[in-house]
């Protein structure tokens, strides 16, 4: 058998074809592997300089972010305590006046008891 640039192969159609395919398709997966692992090695990098730029941070700007955010939650807290406080100061003012009525009306209730001689003394 003589193989020169002058042989010639023979091969139907729909093998060629087959042949183009299986190509095309391996170089499209190619390119799709390609791009994903770009994609995840650019994310990977991004992260890791986050990681970075959070670590450059002095650990007395992290002390104070959560001081910070402690006084955020007690200062909610405290407003919540005093809008009860609130509250309860217009329920006692209420109380205060209907008590003190109630103590004038004994004593007006006294002093008629006293003005009629019914008194035990």
């Amino acid at each position: 058998m003589n193989i020169s640039d002058k042989t010639l192969v023979s091969m139907p159609i729909k093998n060629m074809l087959g042949i183009i395919a299986g190509v095309v398709l391996g170089v499209f997966a190619y390119t799709e592997v390609t791009a994903r692992l770009t994609s995840l090695e650019t994310s990977r990098e991004l992260f890791q300089a986050d990681l970075l730029k959070k670590s450059e941070q002095l650990p007395t700007d992290q002390e104070q972010f959560m001081l910070l955010e402690d006084l955020y939650k007690t200062v909610e807290k405290i407003e919540i305590r005093i809008e009860d406080m609130m509250h309860n100061k217009v329920n006692i003012e209420f109380v205060t006046k209907q008590l003190e009525k109630a103590l004038k009306d004994i004593e007006q209730l006294k002093d008629k008891v006293r003005a009629n001689g019914n008194g035990h003394g």
